[in-house]
Formats: C-alpha cells, structure tokens, sequence
C-alpha cells in the first residue's frame, strides 16, 4: 500500500507555498521599508534613490526563494512521509533557515555586490520565516483534524506477541498518524493493553476486516517459510511491511534503519514509485499525455474516419456487447474503464472465450490471444501492426488510470486467474507501453511479461522511462520486437 492521497497533497503542498511565501515577504519587507507609515519609530534615514525597483527586486526575491526550497529539499524538510513533531519540525526550519541566509549573504559576496538595505533584508527574512511557521501550524493542525476523523491514518496490524510488540504499539499509539488495530500470534502468547484478533493463519481474513494498510512483524519466532508467506501476502495485497531485523544480520549489511520505540525496524518498499518518486511519475505522465493529445489530434482524427470507412461499429473500443465498460484492472487491483481503437468487427470480444477459444495460442496462462483472429479489420490489422490502436489510453492516463510506462493492463477475467506472485504487477498503474511490451509484445511467455514487469516496478526510474520510450519508439517503426 503506497502512501495515503491526503499525506502526498500535504508534502507537495510545502514546497509551493514556501516559495509564495518567501516571496510575499521579501515584498512586504521591501513595502515596510519603504512605506515610513508602517513603522513609525524606525527613524533610519531613507534614500530611495539607491532602492532598485519594485519589480527588479521581486526578480531577485525569486532567486533567494529558489535557494529556501532547495535547501529546505536537501534538508528533507519536504519528505511526503513526515511524522515528525512541529518542535521537531519547528527547530529543522530554523536550522535550514539559517543555512539559507547564508546562502543569500553568499550571492552578494560571489557577485561582489552589497544587499540596498539591510533592514528590507531582515523585515524579509523576518516576515518569510514567521509567515512559513505559522503556515506549518495550521497544515500541522489540519492535517491533525482529518487524522483524527481517520482521513489519511495508517491501519497497523503487528504480527508477534513480545515485549517489542508492545513497546512499538504503545509508540505508534501516540502518534495521530497510525492507528494499531491489533496482533496476530504464532501461538496463545498476549500482550498485555493489546487487542489479539488471532493466529498467523488468520491474517488474510482479518487484514480485509480491518481495512489493513501496513503489517510490522516484531517476531522472529517465525519459520523461514512462515517468514516468506508474510512477505508474499503483503506484496500480493499491495501491504507496507516492516520488520525488526536480526541485529546480527543488520550490522553485517549496509541497510539504512529506520529506529522506532528503540528497535530497529526495516522498511520493504516494492517499488521506488512511492512518495517523490510517485508524484514525478504522475507529473511527467500528465504532461506527455496531454502533449501527444495535442500533437497526435490530426492523426487521432485520420484514425477515427478509416475505422468508421473500414467497418460498421464504433470508433472506440470501451463496452462490450451487453452495453457494459470494457474494463481492465489496475493498481491495487482497481477496475478503469479502457480507452482503444476499435480494431475488430463490432460486438465480437465475447468471441474468444466461445467459438474461437480451440484458437488460443497461450493456453496455459490466464492470458487469451487468439491466432489468425478472424475477427480483426483490415485497417485494425494495421492499427495494431503499428500499436496505433493503443492512441486513445493517453486518455487514460490525463485521469489517472495508467502510465505512460508500466505494465501491460489485463482483463477482469485474466487477472482472477492470477497466481499470487502474478499479483505484484498490481502495485502500480499500469502503462501504455512497458519492459514486457518492448521486449517480446504479445508473443512473450506469460511468465517472462511478469519476471520483465517485476524487475521494471522494483527498479523504477524516470531514466528507465526515457529508455523505455525511445525503444517503444524503435519497435513500432521497425514492427519487431527490441532485444
């Protein structure tokens, strides 16, 4: 389970409103000078003459709010899972506030040049930090207030029965931003102040009870195999999964430790789409998307009309012959309605599962393709030759459903026939091109699709995007696979 939606909107909502508020007080500070009216005992002579302009000096305000950010960013002062409290947080800003004012008096030594006023300079940077402390509070208070109605709150079940189990729930008992709903165990041990829901092989029923977002295991009573159906479980059901390592283990490796109630505890994220990485994904999806829609509108529109001269039916495939969305399923499992060319003769996708199933060509996998499918146009065996059929899912993308890259989205029915390591492709959005899609397109065994689309969720990176991109681009234009 990635992130909750309100934790994202509150990390990247900093940044942005640091940056306008730096701004707002570099511009008041330049008015408090300037305007004697507002401060009246400041009896500093004035000369505006050496006073730049209004608007040469808010140029300049942008690059000192430039500089906040990024030392705020350096600082992680912008992490998007932040648990710290506002004392804590309260003396970070300060501290990286300072490093900022350096920075600044830096500038005007690099550029041998002297800040006009020293007092605009200290009203600025008062009024900035006490603008950006108050905005902290009340996102601080806000976020408190939804937390405490259970909008954005982690759902924590521990797994063991010892003393690290209560001294961690008692921790994350305090703390707004989780709430531990109990304890599974290995045999009949409690834990004293602690709800026990059941044994380890309870988990599946009581993780859907419970709406469970996050499982930390505190033991290591547990068999390596007990061990591993944990982890399996947790990533089938897109889960976060913490641990308490072997202190023997962790200081033979170079692993970073996170220490919670005076325990080490060990993170397993599945993918390095969560947090930052998260929101540049989608903030890069959203742009291509709605760039190629801009460019590609005449050939979308050339496309529309041979579907409609080719055949009868509509131009996009999105419902089925009954009338219902054609739906694929997406992250966590969620079903979108699907956005593509109308390639085949209208009303025939029931087909595949009834006369023409003696056809299927990847039987053996909850994967349906058909071979010599009758049912495809002449100008549809085109649109899929060229992958231009696949156009209308940057549609898709604007709303959030898919990725640009990621892997490839499969019906209801193929992915109920999943077996449960086929179930870590869920855990991110699925894309219009991807590693498997590059790598074989639909000739590919079905097992090597999910070993390709695995290492692509594990490794993730927007460089891995750009490769990913450019090869797409080779394989349409060449009509093969890539190596």
């Amino acid at each position: 389970m990635s992130m909750k939606r309100s934790e994202i909107a509150f990390g990247i909502l900093k940044a942005p409103l640091d940056f306008s508020l730096t701004l707002l007080g570099f511009y008041w500070g330049y008015q408090l000078r300037t305007k004697g009216d507002f401060i009246p005992r400041v009896q500093l002579p004035l000369n505006l003459d050496t006073f730049p302009p209004l608007e040469e000096y808010l140029q300049l305000s942008i690059l000192f709010a430039i500089f906040l950010v990024l030392v705020y960013g350096f600082g992680g002062l912008y992490k998007l899972k932040n648990t710290d409290s506002f004392f804590h947080e309260l003396r970070r800003i300060l501290t990286h506030s300072g490093i900022w004012l350096l920075m600044i008096m830096s500038y005007f030594f690099v550029v041998h040049e002297v800040f006009f006023s020293r007092l605009v300079l200290g009203f600025s940077v008062i009024i900035t930090m006490g603008s950006i402390l108050l905005a902290r509070i009340l996102l601080k208070e806000l976020q408190n207030q939804l937390l405490r109605t259970g909008i954005g709150r982690q759902r924590v079940l521990l797994i063991g029965s010892n003393k690290i189990t209560f001294k961690i729930a008692k921790k994350l008992e305090k703390d707004p931003h989780y709430k531990v709903v109990g304890y599974l165990t290995k045999g009949p041990n409690k834990v004293g102040g602690l709800k026990r829901l059941g044994t380890l092989n309870d988990i599946g029923r009581i993780a859907r009870k419970h709406q469970i977002d996050e499982i930390i295991q505190t033991s290591q009573e547990f068999t390596e195999l007990q061990d591993h159906d944990i982890l399996e479980f947790c990533q089938e059901n897109h889960l976060d999964y913490r641990f308490v390592p072997d202190i023997l283990a962790v200081e033979r490796s170079n692993i970073e430790i996170i220490p919670l109630a005076g325990f080490p505890l060990i993170h397993l994220k599945p993918t390095r789409l969560d947090g930052w990485g998260k929101v540049a994904k989608r903030v890069s999806d959203f742009i291509l998307a709605f760039i190629a829609l801009i460019i590609l509108s005449p050939l979308l529109l050339m496309i529309a009309i041979g579907i409609k001269i080719d055949s009868k039916g509509p131009i996009l495939f999105c419902r089925l012959a009954d009338g219902s969305p054609a739906n694929r399923i997406g992250q966590e499992g969620n079903a979108f309605q699907f956005y593509k060319f109308r390639t085949m003769r209208d009303k025939t996708h029931h087909l595949r599962y009834t006369e023409l199933a003696d056809k299927n060509h990847r039987k053996g996998s909850p994967l349906v393709k058909i071979k010599d499918d009758p049912r495809i146009t002449q100008f549809g065996r085109f649109l899929r030759k060229t992958s231009l059929d696949e156009l209308p899912q940057l549609w898709n993308v604007i709303k959030g459903e898919m990725s640009i890259v990621g892997p490839r989205p499969h019906l209801p029915e193929e992915v109920a026939k999943y077996e449960k390591h086929h179930k870590f492709l869920l855990t991110i959005k699925p894309g219009i091109t991807g590693l498997s899609q590059i790598s074989g397109r639909s000739d590919l065994d079905f097992e090597e699709e999910v070993r390709l689309d695995s290492y692509y969720i594990k490794h993730w990176s927007l460089w891995l995007d750009f490769r990913i991109l450019v090869k797409t681009f080779l394989v349409v234009f060449s009509g093969k696979s890539a190596d």
